[in-house]
């Protein structure tokens, strides 16, 4: 696994696509899982502190201890921690926009079960136009096809969020077989060579557990994802949204902040 920061209470990976954070329903028959190569790979305990979808890649946060854990948890459910995501999309949405669609919860089984309508959570997205283009193919009706990369923030932590709320505000992820549109999927797939989700969490910024001092981890999209961005002509802007120095803006501390953005 890709360590993208270590100390004696925390590590943070990039997980690449394909791959489970750690034994569920979803997928029986897997035997790969970032949470038992991690351990391995360590030699220690490890303890998930979140999860990320098995076809999103990106930046995941491990503890070391059991304290620690919890107290990340709690950081995460009540919206301490700050995640930016990066996502290729069907269409060209707005500059800037927000996604304010609640969401059923899943149960974690292969169909992604929904419960009743009645059990729907509040669910935010923010969302920033980086970069669009409009291919001379013909998917859908229309004799060419719109793309977009977008910088995507989620305020709220439901299951499959940001899949679910592109899909209702009808800019579907490419790649996504569950919630996007097989068309656009496939001509990405026959045209670039990649049939994942183009989907990658590229940044967590939280306050350290022990100390306190602001933490931001930062990692570009694996390669795979960004041959498609180079294709498209939009490498560039991916990276400078990745490595550019924004801060810890919801956290507030004296003490200076600590970032570390490598590439994978």
């Amino acid at each position: 696994m890709t360590i993208l920061f270590a100390d004696d209470r925390i590590v943070a990976i990039h997980k690449p696509a394909g791959l489970l954070v750690h034994r569920s329903n979803i997928d029986r028959h897997e035997t790969r899982f970032a949470l038992q190569m991690l351990r391995d790979q360590l030699r220690r305990e490890v303890y998930p502190v979140h999860r990320l979808d098995k076809p999103t890649s990106g930046v995941l946060l491990f503890a070391l201890d059991r304290p620690t854990c919890r107290d990340l948890s709690a950081q995460f459910e009540a919206g301490r921690v700050r995640k930016r995501y990066l996502a290729i999309v069907r269409g060209h949405p707005p500059a800037e926009f927000i996604i304010d669609h609640p969401l059923a919860s899943i149960d974690d089984d292969p169909g992604g079960r929904k419960a009743p309508a009645g059990d729907a959570q509040p669910a935010v997205t923010r969302g920033r136009l980086l970069a669009r283009t409009e291919l001379p193919v013909q998917v859908d009706r229309y004799p060419t096809s719109r793309y977009a990369l977008v910088e995507l923030e989620p305020v709220t932590g439901r299951r499959h969020q940001l899949r679910r709320h592109l899909k209702h505000a009808t800019h579907p992820i490419i790649g996504d077989t569950t919630y996007g549109k097989g068309r656009h999927n496939r001509l990405f797939l026959e045209r670039f060579g990649i049939g994942r989700l183009l989907l990658a969490c590229t940044g967590l910024e939280f306050p350290h557990p022990h100390t306190g001092v602001p933490l931001a981890v930062h990692a570009l999209p694996a390669s795979d994802y960004m041959q498609v961005a180079r294709a498209l002509g939009w490498d560039a802007v991916a990276e400078s949204s990745v490595t550019a120095s924004q801060g810890p803006r919801t956290i507030a501390s004296d003490q200076p902040s600590q970032s570390f953005i490598l590439p994978v």
